[in-house]
């Protein structure tokens, strides 16, 4: 059946094959473009509406998410510190009961939440706010990611609380869930309907878009850069690099999330391996510029003047890095974590505390230390932010922009399969929880990837970047609401671990049962 379904996805995107080379010659991408134009111009104004401070405009929806992430931090005393430990040992498998209702196991769980966030805005994205905010932008950023823990561990603690759990062993949890039955609970039920169904709306859209087009247009450009360009056999054949991707895609995601977890529990850690041990190889080679780099950083954080207003201009672009690649308060994650196998909801909103860390204070610094320790940031002036990362890492390796293409096709493939799995649930909340209704979703999903491996996006990815970050409005309105009930569900866990309650078992480190 699994194959009959990849086969009828792949039919479809052939299909869509034809029709998008055929729109792309008639122009039909830029009639597109124009008819949603007026409205992703009102609705971008909308979310990522700006406000000057001190010589920068710090938009108000990085301010809604980082002062969030700043009270979760203190409002749970510090959690992301104080349970690091004993968030790697849940990680490892040290608490895990197979017997538990769930899908997939903490590391698999975690990993797929992962491949969602790590993608390329921490390739390029941090390059974009490094050569705009200076090296300074770093610390804010490692700060943000920081507090973004806290955040990221109270909606995953509540995807699992307030999951729907089903008689053949499978489970729906996110957002629309907790929003819907929380906000229920405390005597909110039309408020916490109206968020669920807002959520569910904006997250099908960013799914479709940011996390499905943006991804299969940014892979096939990179892969065509590094295929000769514009003299490229395949630089016009964005529909076919869109009909292969499309079909890996359909054969991953039309598994559910077992085989999105499996696929992700490998290709997570082979990306940030890769990428993270060249980043680490080009620190060493530049070992004499570290103190330099770390002095500008910290220099550039508190610098009175500057690039771009100097401290505050490195705050916002730190901040807004941050918040854009994590994804605290987004709520997308929760969706993902909420598929674990436990009976414990607080536990894997510890293992998530460890996503923010991974993509932010892991992946994005090492990005920003190689473009800072190599000077790119002073001399890419006018240059993209993928070329600009692959700059910096080819002034050591020649040959790392073949190495980057490859990365930025599987962070863009593993990007795609989680955010189909967060569309597909936020589809089937709406639509009705069935397995042809999840079907369809991942039809449409997969007609998507050729529609954006073909066209020319524009006001299309904007208006989907901006339902993703509309999503935060929703999540973080109902997190305030039910912060209380996750502290209740620390307070309770947490002394049932200390008096010994909480059984340990084997470790399981990745070892999953299906």
């Amino acid at each position: 059946m699994r194959y009959l379904l990849a086969g009828l996805a792949a039919s479809m995107a052939w299909s869509t094959a034809a029709l998008a080379q055929e729109a792309e010659a008639s122009g039909i991408d830029q009639a597109v473009n124009q008819l949603v134009s007026p409205i992703s111009d009102v609705i971008v104004a909308v979310i990522f509406y700006a406000v000057p401070m001190f010589g920068a405009d710090m938009p108000l929806i990085v301010l809604w998410l980082v002062i969030a992430a700043a009270i979760a931090t203190v409002y749970f005393n510090f959690i992301s510190f104080r349970a690091f430990k004993h968030a790697l040992e849940l990680i490892r498998g040290d608490y895990a009961n197979p017997k538990d209702a769930g899908e997939v196991s903490h590391f698999q769980a975690l990993a797929t939440a992962l491949s969602g966030t790590v993608g390329l805005g921490n390739i390029a994205g941090v390059a974009i706010a490094v050569s705009i905010g200076g090296p300074g932008a770093t610390f804010w950023m490692i700060l943000a990611g920081l507090m973004g823990m806290s955040l990221k561990f109270a909606e995953c603690t509540l995807g699992v609380k307030y999951r729907n759990e089903y008689a053949d062993g499978t489970v729906s949890g996110g957002p629309m869930y907790y929003l819907s039955k929380g906000l229920a609970e405390k005597g909110m039920a039309g408020l916490g309907r109206f968020l669920a169904v807002f959520f569910a709306v904006c997250c099908i859209a960013g799914s479709l878009g940011g996390g499905n087009m943006f991804q299969a247009n940014q892979s096939f450009q990179q892969f065509v850069n590094v295929t000769g360009g514009t003299g490229s056999f395949f630089a016009d054949k964005g529909w076919l690099f869109g009909v292969v991707m499309a079909v890996v895609v359909g054969a991953v995601i039309i598994g559910g999330i077992k085989s999105i977890a499996r696929v992700t529990e490998k290709v997570v850690p082979f990306m940030a391996v890769i990428y993270c041990g060249a980043g680490l190889i080009i620190i060493l080679a530049n070992f004499t510029q570290i103190p330099a780099a770390f002095a500008a950083i910290i220099g550039g954080a508190f610098s009175p003047e500057g690039v771009a207003g100097g401290f505050v201009g490195a705050l916002i672009q730190g901040f807004r890095r941050a918040a854009f690649s994590n994804e605290a308060g987004i709520g997308s994650a929760s969706i993902a974590h909420s598929a674990v196998r436990t009976k414990e909801p607080i536990t894997e909103g510890l293992v998530a505390l460890h996503e923010p860390f991974i993509d932010t204070v892991v992946i994005c610094t090492m990005t920003a230390l190689v473009i800072v320790i190599t000077g790119t940031y002073t001399a890419g002036a006018g240059m993209g932010g993928v070329e600009l990362t692959s700059t910096a890492f080819a002034s050591v390796f020649p040959w790392f922009p073949y190495v980057l293409a490859l990365a930025v096709i599987l962070f863009a493939f593993s990007t795609m399969i989680s955010w189909s799995y967060y569309g597909a649930k936020s589809w089937t909340y709406l639509f009705g929880e069935s397995r042809t209704m999840d079907l369809v979703f991942k039809l449409i999903f997969c007609i998507f990837v050729v529609i954006g491996s073909s066209m020319s996006l524009g006001p299309v990815v904007d208006l989907s970047d901006s339902a993703i970050f509309a999503m935060a409005i929703a999540n973080i309105i109902g997190l305030y609401i039910l912060f209380p009930v996750v502290k209740e569900e620390l307070r309770s866990y947490w002394s049932r671990l200390q008096s010994g309650q909480i059984p340990r078992y084997r470790s399981t480190w990745l070892i999953h049962v299906d």
